[in-house]
């Protein structure tokens, strides 16, 4: 059968469920559960990928195979139900693909796109038992045969990642600490989950295309760097999915019983020594099922092929008489025009409606094919208001125009702005839910309705706030953040400055705009004031001048300047005094495209939420990548404002500490302690990168690979897997700018937050010293600085997890704590401790603030003086077992002829006059102990 064919029939076989899934609409492409099977799972391809078939059938069997392993591994608790794989808009048209409703590629719970190696991975921001963003495959994962010796069997590989995904566990195997010396057997083990998992640990050495294996060597108390753990093919116990996905015997999570807890993996230290199925049985979804009755799930993978179609946008805008207020109707103005010429991406479909008691349609849906289209459309953008808000009505009239040019308003999308409140809102909600449309909302001022975000979460769109100000610059930030969904990167326009200047009479105001080598199309610069035009030139990177005659100057306060062709890569200078006879506010503005469709540009993408930890913060997140390799060493400062309250800023660290949880993934993170009472807040992340400081790295959460087997004593070593080093890349100083929003609810009550949990304490030993080392908490949470440490040592891991209180505690009196973020170091003298040479100490901490509220207890390390005897060398349990059993036949051979050369003396002592005869004797059996 061809593969076209093979298409058609997965499409055939499924195409009965089309009638009954179009009746449900999927929120934010978000993954329910329904009984124990999970609906509505999200598979985006990216449209950068080359059409093949055989993805799609690969996929669903992928999937297909996950869902049983999934049911046996979770003990008849879970598994897939039904999926929804969206096919790229580039691909051809086929008449069984049914359109997108709310789903879309940037939603997608899983995302198949090229990058430059195929490691499996989950991108995830949170601790312990929070949601990732997404799975990660490439398409040469799901076509090459090869990559199944790599990674084990696609099912396993995919439970692996769902696991991070959807119940936030951690890995259990430690790529950089593959061994550990382990206090219950005191012996070097591997680091696994269980720990009895059997192998042996292997050196290879190569040469050009030679290798050989030898074994390890000692460097200290554990093996040489590059020392590899080769497990037996066959085990005699299950193993953990977390650990192994690859092992035929991963076919559990280890649970408390089975759970390694002395292992240096990201699971111990994120969820605090937890077994992976401890976490999973503490999910809404474990309390939410029960134990299916039955030896496989209740029902087959069923799967839905969608494809992706023009966008199809209406404007619904507020013009009702609060929209005078504070010049909102002007900044509305100013901020969609810069919308539709220079924002929205070409070939994209867009109507205007606006709405006060009623609404009004402006314009009727129609494409924009070229500047002119774009310019028509700016013509009908509203520059008056009056009346009553009637939102309902905005709304109905924007689904109108969409379905009387595109038949259906599926996949469309409304952009809806407002600052007012309608007591009838909820009428149109049943209709809204059914039009399969996204509402992407914007809450203009303190008195937006309070629900508008129900709208935009119920649909999948997003939900946006902008404060009052002078000039327009807040409003444009919330629109520049409604691009597409569909992954097409190389048509989005990205936001490289925004910010105001306070400048006074006759003052000079001078700052710079990077413009780097993956952006510079469409390139556009935008000027505005409050009062009357500045004085004001703009100077390229080359010197060339472009003056206020080069801009086009509109009578709504602003200025604008679109530069031909692509932008010349470097600084580019705005100089402005500000002629006015007063201060005023001005503001600088500057977007642009990606200089090349096959290079991804550097991004940002800023995030703000309530995490599932200890009371609940809040943490702002910004992820900074180029396509999907992160992006470190950037410097990311983070603004939030809320009506009526003074701007906060925080720079946010990517230093594995606090909020952050994983170093140097292009993940930024911090705690965020300054609310200011219950509403909306805005959020803004500013990224600047320079010629020194920014590198790409490669991902971490990476699908753990087969490094070789051992069957029968034999070594079968797997060939390494090319290395890749963290790549330095030169892109020049750049800028990026990505908002967001997020409602909080304080109940009213101000929160006063503990020093947060230490994640990443370490100790090891030199000269006889144990040296800690840990990265400052804040006083609250990672803000600020912590008043002193407690710091407490067992020689048992639990004890101290359980029991920190209790634990012996160790001088620190004189240790004064560093702002958060700064690295701390504590040396500890061995005579402190009873210390032998298999002695193995572990330490955690606590940090207190100056009114006495404590973190969590640290994570724990280790301090270990155990030097393994050389008689002894870690291979596996089996083969440790081996080792014991000739180790006492040796012993034994030795107490017999001890006996015996005993009882030969006592005879012989009776017959004086045989010393000949017991010299002889001893001689012999010295020799026969020896070979012994």
């Amino acid at each position: 059968m061809s593969r076209q064919g093979q298409v058609m029939g997965v499409i055939g076989g499924l195409i009965f469920l089309l009638p009954f899934q179009l009746l449900h609409v999927a929120k934010c492409s978000m993954v329910w559960l329904n009984k124990n099977g999970y609906e509505d799972l999200v598979v985006a391809i990216d449209p950068q990928v080359p059409e093949d078939d055989k993805i799609i059938i690969n996929t669903v069997n992928m999937i297909k195979n996950a869902s049983n392993h999934l049911f046996e591994m979770t003990k008849h608790h879970f598994f897939f139900k039904s999926v929804k794989l969206i096919i790229p808009k580039t691909w051809k048209k086929t008449p069984n693909y049914s359109k997108l409703k709310t789903e879309s590629y940037n939603k997608a719970d899983v995302i198949i796109s090229d990058k430059n190696r195929d490691d499996p991975y989950t991108s995830r921001h949170g601790g312990c038992k929070e949601k990732g963003q997404h799975i990660h495959f490439t398409p040469n994962f799901l076509l090459s045969d090869y990559l199944t010796n790599v990674y084990g069997d696609k099912g396993r590989v995919f439970v692996h990642e769902w696991a991070h995904f959807r119940w936030g566990v951690f890995d259990e195997y430690n790529t950089n600490e593959p061994f550990y010396v382990s206090r219950k057997s005191g012996r070097i083990k591997a680091t696994s989950c269980p720990d009895s998992v059997t192998g042996q640990a292997v050196f290879q050495d190569c040469s050009g295309d030679k290798c050989e294996e030898r074994s390890c060597s000692r460097d200290g108390r554990l093996y040489e760097k590059g020392c590899r753990f080769i497990p037996d093919r066959q085990q005699n116990i299950p193993c953990s999915v977390m650990y192994a996905q690859y092992m035929l015997s991963a076919t559990e999570f280890c649970d408390k019983n089975t759970h390694n807890i002395e292992a240096p993996n990201m699971q111990n230290r994120i969820c605090n020594h937890k077994s992976t199925w401890e976490v999973i049985m503490e999910s809404d979804d474990f309390r939410n099922s029960a134990v299916v009755n039955a030896s496989v799930p209740p029902s087959e993978t069923t799967f839905m092929l969608l494809q992706a179609q023009d966008r199809a946008v209406a404007l619904v805008l507020d013009v009702s008489t609060s929209m005078k207020k504070n010049n909102r109707i002007r900044h509305l103005y100013n901020a969609a025009r810069v919308f539709l010429l220079h924002v929205i991406e070409i070939d994209s479909w867009v109507a205007i409606v606006t709405f006060d008691t009623d609404a009004s349609e402006k314009a009727p849906l129609q494409q924009i094919t070229n500047d002119a289209a774009r310019r028509e459309l700016v013509q009908y953008l509203p520059a008056h208001a009056s009346g009553q808000t009637n939102i309902c009505a905005g709304i109905r009239k924007g689904l109108k125009l969409i379905k009387d040019k595109m038949t259906t308003t599926y996949g469309s999308e409304i952009v809806l702005l407002t600052d007012g409140l309608d007591p009838n809102k909820r009428a149109c909600f049943p209709s809204i839910k059914e039009s399969g449309a996204k509402i992407h909302t914007i809450a203009v001022g303190p008195d937006a309705d309070e629900e508008l975000e129900e709208l935009s979460k119920q649909t999948g769109g997003l939900n946006l706030y902008a404060t009052d100000g002078v000039v327009p610059r807040k409003l444009a930030e919330a629109f520049s953040a409604i691009t597409s969904g569909n992954g097409d990167i190389a048509q989005q326009s990205l936001l490289l400055e925004s910010k105001d200047f306070i400048v006074h009479h006759s003052e000079w105001m001078n700052t710079t705009v990077p413009v780097d080598k993956t952006v510079g199309n469409d390139t556009f610069f935008s000027i505005s004031w409050n009062e009357s035009q500045p004085f004001f030139f703009l100077k390229d990177p080359k010197g060339k001048i472009y003056g206020s005659s080069d801009f086009t100057i509109n009578p709504s306060s602003t200025a604008g300047l679109a530069i031909s062709g692509t932008a010349e890569v470097g600084e580019w200078e705005i100089c402005i005094k500000n002629v006015h006879e007063a201060t005023q506010t001005i503001s600088v503005t500057a977007i642009s495209r990606p200089a090349c469709s096959d290079v991804p540009p550097v991004h940002a993408a800023a995030h703000m939420h309530r995490a599932n930890r200890a009371f609940n913060p809040v943490v702002i997140y910004a992820e900074v990548s180029q396509g999907f390799l992160p992006v470190l060493g950037a410097t990311v400062i983070a603004t939030i404002e809320k009506d009526g309250a003074a701007a906060v800023t925080l720079e946010l660290l990517d230093n594995g500490a606090g909020a952050d949880m994983k170093k140097n993934d292009g993940v930024y993170s911090r705690y965020f302690t300054s609310l200011q009472g219950t509403g909306r807040y805005s959020l803004k992340v500013t990224v600047h990168g320079k010629n020194s400081t920014t590198r790409f790295s490669l991902k971490q959460n990476l699908a753990s690979s087969i490094p070789g087997y051992r069957e029968n004593g034999k070594i079968h070593l797997n060939a390494l897997r090319p290395k890749f080093a963290d790549e330095e890349i030169q892109l020049g100083s750049f800028s990026r700018i990505s908002v967001n929003s997020v409602v909080v609810n304080t109940g009213g009550d101000s929160t006063i937050y503990p020093p947060c949990k230490v994640t990443d304490l370490h100790a090891h030993i030199a000269n006889q010293t144990i040296i800690l080392s840990w990265t400052a908490p804040g006083g609250d949470l990672d803000n600020g600085k912590a008043d002193y440490y407690i710091i407490k040592s067992s020689e048992n891991l639990l004890d101290l997890r359980d029991h920190f209180d209790h634990a012996t505690s160790v001088n620190s009196s004189y240790v004064v704590p560093k702002e958060a973020g700064r690295e701390e170091t504590f040396e500890i003298k061995s005579e402190n401790f009873i210390t032998k040479k298999d002695t193995i100490i572990y330490f955690a901490l606590r940090a207190v603030d100056d009114t006495n509220l404590m973190s969590e207890v640290s994570n724990i390390a280790q301090a270990t003086w155990f030097i393994p005897p050389e008689a002894f060398d870690y291979e596996s349990n089996s083969d440790g077992a081996n080792s014991t059993v000739i180790a006492v036949t040796v012993a034994v051979c030795i107490v017999v002829v001890c006996a015996i050369v005993s009882s030969t003396l006592c005879v012989l002592q009776k017959r004086k006059g045989r010393l000949n005869i017991l010299k002889e004797m001893e001689k012999n059996a010295k020799n026969k102990a020896n070979l012994l």
